[in-house]
């Protein structure tokens, strides 16, 4: 049995794309992107052309080295990424343990923490996300 889950490009971005429509339907109006650093890069760009939002700004933050889980306790925040409110929309790839979003949601409590896919563990860390998946390591385009 594998306990991997591949995504394909078309798959993830037809995700996000999905994903774009659950933050519209919000009806709350975004004006800024924080990618979380390096998952979040991606479907940042996506999110942020779909939606049409131009300001962005990246944290780097990790919950990994490898396939081996760290602690985390803050965040530091750097300079550029200025005031993070209700109108930022702070985007990952996936909250597999919550983690790394429960550490970036104590330093920027107003964010609207959006991920394309959540585990069960990270699920309650999450505002929106796309699809939910089981306890299996997921394998994105980039990483095959």
């Amino acid at each position: 049995m594998d306990d991997k889950i591949y995504i394909s490009w078309e798959e993830f971005h037809q995700d996000v794309k999905n994903l774009c429509k659950k933050i519209k339907a919000t009806g709350q109006e975004f004006n800024k992107i924080v990618a979380i650093s390096r998952g979040g890069f991606i479907p940042a760009g996506i999110i942020a052309y779909e939606l049409g939002i131009r300001n962005s700004a990246v944290i780097n933050i990790s919950t990994y080295v490898g396939s081996k889980h760290l602690k985390l306790n803050e965040v530091d925040k750097p300079q550029s990424v200025g005031t993070i409110d209700e109108k930022t929309l702070i985007i990952d790839d996936i909250s597999d343990s919550g983690q790394t979003f429960e550490v970036m949601r104590r330093t920027f409590p107003s964010g609207k923490f959006v991920t394309v896919y959540a585990k069960e563990r990270g699920v309650l860390q999450a505002d929106i996300f796309e699809r939910q998946f089981p306890e299996k390591w997921l394998v994105f385009p980039w990483d095959v």
